[in-house]
């Protein structure tokens, strides 16, 4: 009688016969999986008003380089044979053709040849000087708004340490309250002072990476600007060797 009431027991209480065990000796029981998860969107609401203004920048840099690294690929673009065929219009003295070759060809190393074509007959001197301003004029519009992203990357790390010191004053506002320090005391506030400086650091150091790429890239247009109206000029002077 005492052996199937000790059986039955076994039977239907193991199990928590084993967890009482377990809790008894000390031995940790398998750990439950977690149910909570923790999305971009909850780390950036943990990082406080102050990452409106981060996430705006963040936003207006990215689609700053979008935009000048498609114009300015698209100005470095030089048609094959360009300016061989400038040279065969202007041995032939076929000017207007030249003009008109220019026009359909638009580039900013095209507009600058046209202004250098259209001051033919007039001083070598000259004509350098009006190539010169055009570039000057083509090498400001590849230029437009990149310094955006030098001044992104200079002030996203302030808004971030802003974030840090508004996370390290509710802190301490949040232990005035409370009247006592705990890791829920401070969390929130932890959450404001990290999560800013991350997105604030991050924002910065990116923005700073895609200004000197956008830099690296007009550099590459300008050696083409300068090399064309070098080329330019040694043809006009052929002729007369």
């Amino acid at each position: 009688m005492i052996s199937s009431v000790l059986l039955q027991i076994v039977q239907n209480g193991g199990t928590a016969a084993d967890t009482a065990t377990q809790a008894l000796v000390g031995i940790p029981q398998a750990a439950q999986p977690a149910t909570d998860t923790f999305s971009l969107m909850d780390l950036l609401i943990a990082g406080g008003p102050i990452m409106i203004p981060i996430v705006i920048m963040s936003v207006l840099a990215i689609y700053i380089f979008i935009e000048r690294y498609l114009s300015i690929r698209q100005a470095s673009r030089f048609e094959e044979g360009f300016m061989n065929n400038i040279r065969d219009f202007i041995y032939n003295n076929r000017i207007d053709s030249a003009i008109s070759y220019c026009k359909s060809n638009k580039s900013p190393v095209a507009r600058m040849i046209e202004k250098g074509i259209k001051r033919l007959g007039r001083p070598l001197k000259e004509i350098e000087e009006s190539i010169e301003i055009v570039g000057k004029f083509e090498v400001y519009k590849l230029e437009k708004n990149i310094v955006i992203l030098a001044i992104i990357a200079g002030i996203a790390p302030m808004f971030g340490f802003i974030g840090t010191i508004i996370g390290v004053i509710k802190i301490f506002h949040d232990i005035s309250l409370a009247g006592d320090v705990s890791i829920t005391t401070v969390s929130s506030g932890l959450y404001v002072k990290m999560v800013s400086s991350a997105a604030g650091l991050l924002v910065g150091i990116t923005s700073f990476i895609l200004y000197h790429w956008c830099n690296i890239m007009v550099d590459k247009a300008v050696q083409k600007l300068e090399y064309t109206a070098m080329e330019f000029v040694d043809l006009l002077q052929e002729p007369s060797k």
